[in-house]
Parts: C-alpha cells; sequence; structure tokens
C-alpha cells in the first residue's frame, strides 16, 4: 500500500509573522531583512505585494530596493519564529506521529497510519490544516499531498500561496515531468548547471537519463536523483524526537571588513576551526575530512574538500586542513569577504582510527596534550560561557550565523 506523505509550507513564513502585528502592511512591499547598515543586510523573507515586485530571498538589501524603491523593511525576530514553528508543528502532531521539520517553516508528516481517523480523504485533511492555520495562528500554507516525500514536496511549491496539490499514482508523471530541473529536491544550481551540460533541462528528461551515465556524472547524488525523478524515493518520515544523523558539521562567517591578508585569513579559519571542533566533540563526532568555501565581494564562492590522514576533533588539525586547502583557493591580496569550514565525512568517536607512525614517536604525547588542553577549553566554555576563553588565533572578529 502507498504511503500518504504531506508536505507543509508556510507561506512567505518570517513576513507573515512580522505582519500578525502590522497589519497595516499586507498590502505594502515589506520584507524581512537583517541590519541594513551592516555587510550581512540580505533579504531573508518577503510577502506577495514584494514578490511580485520581483524581491527574491537571500538577495542584498540594495538590489531588492533597486527593484522595489517603496519597499518597508524589518528586523527579524529569531525567538518569535521558533515560537510560531512548535505551534505550528504541535497541530500537525494532533493528526499523526510522524511529523518530521525541514527547516523551521516545513514540515513532512506521513498519515498513513492515521488518516482513517480524520474521514479517510488527504486532500480534505490537508485543506483542514490549512484553514486551521489561517483561523488560529493567522498564516497561509501551502501542502503538498502524494505517496513519497520529494513529490509531496514538490506538491507544495507547484501553487502558492494557501493552496493543495495531490500528486498521485495517476497524475504524477504529468505534473511532474515537464517543471524544470531545479525544482527537484536537491538539485541545486551546481547540478542544475550540470545537467544542462548534457541537455536535461526537465525532471522528465532526468528521469529518461540511464542510472549509469549519471552516476558516472555525479556520483551517489546521481543515482539519488534518478530515482527521485522516476518517483522511486522511500525515505522515510522521521519524527522530530528522532534524532538525524549528523552529516556535516560547518560554520562560516561574513567578515565586517574584507581580509586580504595571510594573517587575517588564518585567525579567520582559526576562529571557524575551533567552533567546528568544539561542535565535533560535543556530539562525540570526528571529521575524516574538511571542506573550505571562499566567497568574495561579487559573492562567488569556491570550495575545495580533502579527506585527512586520520580522524580528529581538534582545533590544530582543522585549522592546518582548512589552511591547505584555503591556498589552493586563494591568493593574497584578493579579497575575501566570506569564509567558511566545514567538517565532512564524520565517523563516532569509537569508530575513529589513526594511522601508527613507527618514526614518529612523539607525536602521541603531543596529540594527547592538546586532547587534553581542548577538553579543558570545552569545560571552561561550559562553565563560564562560550566567550570565556579562546585557541591562539581563534581570538578575532565576533563569529556570525553559518553562510547559507
Amino acid at each position: 500500500m502507498d504511503r500518504i506523505i504531506f508536505h507543509c509550507d508556510l507561506n512567505c513564513f518570517y513576513a507573515s509573522v512580522e505582519l500578525l502585528s502590522h497589519p497595516d502592511l499586507r498590502d505594502i512591499p515589506t520584507a524581512v531583512c537583517g541590519d541594513p547598515t551592516s555587510r550581512h543586510g540580505i533579504i531573508l523573507a518577503k510577502n506577495e505585494p514584494a514578490k511580485r515586485c520581483g524581491v527574491q530571498t537571500a538577495e542584498t538589501i540594495w538590489q531588492a530596493k533597486k527593484k522595489c524603491p517603496a519597499l518597508v523593511l524589518l528586523p527579524p525576530h529569531h525567538d518569535l519564529y521558533r515560537e510560531y514553528s512548535r505551534k505550528v508543528n504541535a497541530i500537525y502532531e494532533e493528526y499523526t506521529d510522524l511529523v518530521e521539520p525541514f527547516g523551521i517553516d516545513e514540515s513532512w508528516l506521513d498519515v498513513t497510519g492515521s488518516l482513517h481517523l480524520f474521514g479517510g480523504d488527504a486532500k480534505a485533511l490537508a485543506d483542514t490544516l490549512r484553514q486551521r492555520m489561517k483561523q488560529e495562528l493567522g498564516l497561509t500554507l501551502s501542502v503538498g499531498v502524494s505517496f513519497n516525500k520529494v513529490f509531496a514536496k514538490l506538491g507544495s511549491d507547484y501553487q502558492k500561496p494557501d493552496a493543495t496539490t495531490v500528486i498521485s499514482r495517476e497524475n504524477w508523471k504529468a505534473l511532474v515531468w515537464p517543471l524544470p530541473v531545479g525544482d527537484l529536491l536537491f538539485v541545486g544550481s551546481a547540478a542544475r548547471k550540470l545537467l544542462g551540460q548534457y541537455g536535461v533541462e526537465t525532471i522528465g528528461q532526468l528521469a529518461a537519463c540511464r542510472v549509469e551515465m549519471l552516476e558516472t556524472v555525479m556520483g551517489k547524488l546521481g543515482v539519488q536523483l534518478y530515482e527521485y525523478a522516476n518517483g522511486l524515493d522511500r525515505e522515510p518520515v522521521r519524527s522530530r524526537y528522532e534524532a538525524e544523523p549528523v552529516k556535516s558539521v560547518g560554520n562560516g562567517t561574513t567578515f565586517p571588513k574584507n581580509l586580504t591578508t595571510p594573517e587575517q585569513v588564518k585567525s579567520g579559519i582559526a576562529m571557524l576551526a575551533d567552533s567546528v571542533a568544539s561542535r565535533l566533540r560535543h556530539y562525540g563526532l570526528y571529521a575524516g575530512g574538511i571542506q573550505v568555501t571562499v566567497r568574495d565581494p561579487q559573492f562567488h564562492d569556491r570550495s575545495r574538500q580533502t579527506q585527512l590522514p586520520a580522524p580528529t576533533h581538534l582545533i590544530r588539525d582543522i585549522t592546518q586542513a582548512a589552511m591547505d586547502l584555503t591556498a589552493l583557493l586563494w591568493k593574497p591580496p584578493s579579497p575575501i569577504r566570506a569564509l567558511t569550514v566545514t567538517a565532512i565525512h564524520l565517523v563516532q568517536e569509537g569508530e575513529a582510527y589513526e594511522q601508527v607512525d613507527l618514526f614518529g614517536a612523539t607525536a602521541a604525547p603531543q596529540k594527547e596534550r592538546q586532547e587534553k588542553l581542548e577538553a579543558a577549553m570545552d569545560r571552561i566554555r561550559g562553565k563560564y560561557g562560550a566567550g570565556a576563553i579562546s585557541f591562539g588565533a581563534a581570538h578575532t572578529e565576533k563569529e556570525e550565523d553559518p553562510l547559507p
């Protein structure tokens, strides 16, 4: 029997929550954004009038204002968004215990086992959820209904705002295959560009590709996308109380001023490596590899990654690997706007290994001292706060949220 999966997507979530306190702005182009006076000033969300003016999420404020000079800007209130997200998911949990959030404003629901308790009509139940959101919270919702998670998400994107779209066994090819390949889950700009080089512009064209070709060109992602395009996704909806395996641990920052010297870059890398290393230790994980992304003032990103000789969660090791990668991506004095350091190929604490070096007997005591030092730092931070102590060059500008 097919599963019955909903994907529920709150429309213009940040902006919609803000407009609950500013009903006079509902018909005026309005956006939620970062600090307009800083370099972190980007559009986080916009209402429908702003969307009609061409304002896009993640573009800079000056770009948005160029399109829409009358755009009203509101500051974000993240605690409020989290509160509303909890209220929304609490409503979902009245219908099923299988609710998997996908970000703060989206969730998958598996109602296969509970639909009969609510009338047995999936579309009618989705419409009920939309009505409850409007009446109880003042928010609008788009819902995709399908037999797997990928098509349910396509359904919630198909009609916006405030709509229900059913993608069934009978209609999925007619609805899904003509859509742009970039609409498919996990097809980002790089994958879309790569597929375009092979003439793949729609999901249907992707579905018609030979899976062997996609695997050769894209690796495991190619096989996954082939299955998605052909309706073969079987990923279960996981309860939000079931911990999701951590696949990577990263941190990034946009710097108040462009970095142009090796000393500035090393300081920034060390700060990010410190954050990544402490989070790895918190999760009981080791990094088998490191990835670095460098962003220039024109918002062009370049990335490199490398496999480490042995899994690690030490600041020193992560900093060195990240600096080596950065040297491949950047030559001074070219300006760097932002950096991201990400630990990849993660393994659990008991699975970490180290290649024994018969001629490097001094390395083991040095590593043991480093482990003790960083464990002591973790204890101090746990007692006195994250800013109580930093590691060498990591003492630099205030850390910002990870880059998107």
